[in-house]
């Protein structure tokens, strides 16, 4: 970034020379100009957008999780609901012959 701004080498000749994109160095320059203080937050440090992203993802991952377990409960339930109710019918009609 310093090499375009400070010294006035083009984004092409610094993309070259170090080795990426130039539309991957614009990004970074556009990321830069937007918010200085987080444009490059790393070292492990997220964006509080990123971080929320994140959070919400594992959110969203242990619903599913809840979700499939509750589906296999209410199936398991209603299974053996109907055995159980089978079963009563059953008994039902030889209590009436006696």
């Amino acid at each position: 970034m310093r090499l375009v701004k400070e010294r006035g080498v083009s984004v092409a000749q610094t993309a070259r020379d170090l080795d990426v994109y130039e539309n991957v160095l614009r990004k970074w320059m556009r990321e830069l100009a937007a918010d200085t203080q987080q444009a490059f937050s790393g070292q492990g440090v997220m964006k509080p957008e990123a971080a929320e992203i994140e959070r919400l993802k594992r959110e969203v991952a242990k619903l599913k999780m809840e979700r499939d377990i509750l589906k296999k409960a209410a199936a398991y339930f209603a299974k053996e609901s109907m055995c159980s109710s089978a079963s009563w019918r059953s008994t039902e009609g030889r209590d009436r012959s006696i």
